[in-house]
């Protein structure tokens, strides 16, 4: 526990457990951070939207158990397919933001 002892915010606990940015498990973790974010707003966009899996998956040319993959982050997607999902499937607009 004396990993723990100095740590005083949230950066500091992601540095300590996954290394530093730019480290091979850092970016792992990042990269498995953004799709849980991704997988949770689409299930929660889809079920606004009062759409199955299927209905989702129909109207933009994908398959039901694709839609379930992204939905439980096991998938890997294309920004031109998530923009499809979104955009054309569910109506919503998509902002990205770099920083």
């Amino acid at each position: 526990m004396k990993k723990y002892e100095n740590i005083k915010s949230f950066d500091e606990l992601i540095n300590a457990e996954h290394g530093l940015i730019g480290t091979e498990s850092r970016n792992k973790y990042e990269e498995s951070s953004q799709m849980f974010i991704i997988s949770e707003m689409l299930k929660q966009a889809r079920k606004e939207a009062k759409m199955t899996q299927e209905q989702l998956a129909e109207k933009t040319g994908t398959k039901k158990s694709y839609i379930s993959k992204l939905e439980n982050g096991k998938g890997n997607i294309q920004l031109s397919t998530l923009i499809r999902i979104f955009e054309i499937g569910l109506n919503k607009r998509i902002g990205l933001t770099f920083l």
